[in-house]
């Protein structure tokens, strides 16, 4: 089943519906990660979570999203953002991506135990301007409960959010979510539903692992309310890291320190922390940089 994302509204009902099935995007960032099981469950909510919001996102705006506890995973962290074809990229990484955890008791990954007690960083980035960002205590660690909690106290949108990651030892079975959100002006009436449709809803990852797509996924959450302007986005792995942004970064250790780096080493290696690109640098090019730094 192709990843995508689908969002729509349901105004009778008072809410609208952003839906996505990402196990191929969940799949590659466990792939590139080597990630454990239970780091494979944290990063592809989160990854989800992401990607679910960054289809509200518009122009060059990029959010970020990090899951930091004192669990075994240490942090978690995501990014969507709106790519110039209309397309949604999406990477992730974890801290401590070979951690991993039993199954907790009711037979599901520890993800909450995994990430611990810390807090929910959102961080909406522009091309211009300050970025904003948004702090939160975690609630759960599960990730859902806490983006839904996070959409609540800072940004004033009752939601109701359902994310899952379906494994077994071959890997990744199914991926997805679902935000759901109160439309502005609704009443009483639609935070009650929307309340009530969430309890209803089934596992998101056994909808999928029985063929649901996004848009399914969203008439199952809306029920017999009418659903209109429903728009599809296609979601995939993607990075931002260039050969440039990692001469950047490089230049930011100083003169001395890359002199010195230069000179011990005949090459480096910088590893992006998402995609896991190698960027190879001679010690003539460190030198080079030097050079340019100099003259800065």
């Amino acid at each position: 089943m192709r990843d995508a994302i689908v969002t729509a509204s349901v105004p009778e009902a008072g809410f609208a519906i952003t839906a996505a099935v990402t196990t191929g995007l969940v799949r590659e960032t466990q792939r590139r990660h080597g990630l454990s099981p239970t780091a494979t469950a944290a990063a592809g909510r989160l990854i989800t979570g992401a990607a679910l919001l960054g289809a509200g996102l518009k122009d060059t705006l990029r959010i970020s999203l990090q899951a930091a506890g004192d669990g075994p995973l240490q942090r978690v962290a995501a990014e969507a953002w709106l790519t110039a074809s209309g397309r949604i990229g999406a990477r992730a990484y974890v801290k401590a991506p070979r951690a991993d955890l039993p199954l907790n008791a009711a037979g599901k990954f520890d993800v909450a135990g995994a990430i611990g007690s810390g807090t929910l960083h959102v961080t909406k980035a522009y091309e211009e301007g300050q970025p904003y960002s948004g702090v939160v205590p975690l609630q759960s660690g599960e990730i859902a409960e806490d983006l839904a909690f996070y959409l609540l106290t800072s940004e004033q949108i009752p939601s109701a959010v359902a994310l899952g990651v379906l494994a077994d030892p071959s890997g990744v079975v199914a991926a997805g979510g679902v935000i759901a959100q109160v439309l502005p002006d609704a009443d009483e009436k639609a935070i009650a539903m929307l309340e009530r449709r969430a309890l209803e809803l089934p596992p998101i990852t056994t909808l999928i692992s029985n063929g649901a797509d996004a848009h399914e996924l969203i008439k199952y959450f809306a029920g017999e309310a009418d659903v209109r302007s429903e728009r599809v986005i296609e979601v995939g792995f993607a990075c931002l890291c260039t050969r440039e942004r990692v001469e950047t970064a490089l230049a930011g250790l100083g003169a001395d320190e890359l002199l010195k780096m230069s000179r011990e080493r005949p090459r480096t290696d910088a590893t992006c922390e998402f995609c896991k690109n190698v960027y190879v640098f001679s010690s003539a090019e460190l030198a080079e940089l030097v050079t340019l730094l100099k003259k800065a």
